[in-house]
């Protein structure tokens, strides 16, 4: 009887066609599109443990999951050949065997995220961004993001309805950055919300806009009432970039 082996996949994908990461009722995900891909190359069932979920229309520039091989082997056309079954809008990049007992999810030390806002048309960039025409205080927006590191309770910028047991997170940095004609939001924590990065911008907009003021964000916060954070901005232009793991759990 074979040993069953575990594997880490690094992917990446464009969300637009998929209601989200996990698997639902009626409804098209990444993981149900990766587990299907895997089962039939590999020729058994396949289920996948992600990092953590996108909502529907997120990207991942990075995403990681885990999954159990009970037979056989991967063989050293696995990428070429996997990847010739995936729509295009999934790649997977790499990957390599881990201890037995190594969690995409519990595993992961520390997530990033970054936010794409244009600030004038690309038929490039249309479902990759969000196009926005007013002007913005970015100044202003970084200091308003500064004061998340202040913080540890985020139940404002968290979805109502979700299954946690507790709304805090340890945010490392967050900034905006002014790139050409794109304006980029990168914020970095041990772990996120549902809905927590999108909440973020849309409230940081709203400061670079002047409708908020920013000494008002720690009362926002302190307040952990959802209504009185800013709309959410729009999936399209959230991407999940990068997730990173103790070394000691790869076996290569």
């Amino acid at each position: 009887m074979s040993e069953t082996k575990r594997y880490f996949l690094e992917l990446s994908y464009k969300g637009t066609a998929f209601h989200g990461w996990q698997i639902q009722n009626n409804a098209f995900t990444v993981q149900e599109c990766l587990e299907s891909s895997l089962s039939t190359y590999l020729r058994q069932p396949i289920t996948v443990m992600g990092s953590g979920r996108t909502d529907t229309g997120v990207h991942a520039t990075m995403q990681v999951c885990h999954f159990d091989l009970k037979e056989g082997v991967l063989g050293e056309n696995f990428l070429k050949g996997i990847n010739s079954i995936l729509p295009r809008e999934i790649a997977i990049h790499s990957v390599r065997p881990v201890k037995p007992d190594a969690h995409a999810r519990f595993d992961a030390f520390q997530r990033s995220y970054f936010y794409r806002i244009i600030f004038r048309k690309s038929p490039f960039l249309d479902d990759l961004a969000w196009l926005y025409f007013h002007p913005l205080d970015v100044d202003k927006m970084n200091q308003a993001a500064q004061i998340l590191l202040r913080h540890e309770d985020f139940e404002c910028f968290s979805k109502v309805h979700t299954e946690v047991t507790h709304f805090r997170c340890q945010i490392f940095s967050a900034r905006w950055e002014q790139k050409d004609d794109q304006l980029l939001f990168h914020i970095t924590a041990n772990r996120f919300l549902r809905g927590m990065v999108r909440a973020i911008v849309g409230t940081l907009i709203e400061v670079g806009l002047g409708f908020r003021k920013v000494e008002d964000m720690d009362e926002l916060i302190l307040s952990r009432n959802r209504a009185k954070a800013g709309k959410a901005a729009p999936a399209k232009g959230l991407f999940l970039s990068q997730i990173l793991y103790p070394k000691d759990i790869y076996l290569d």
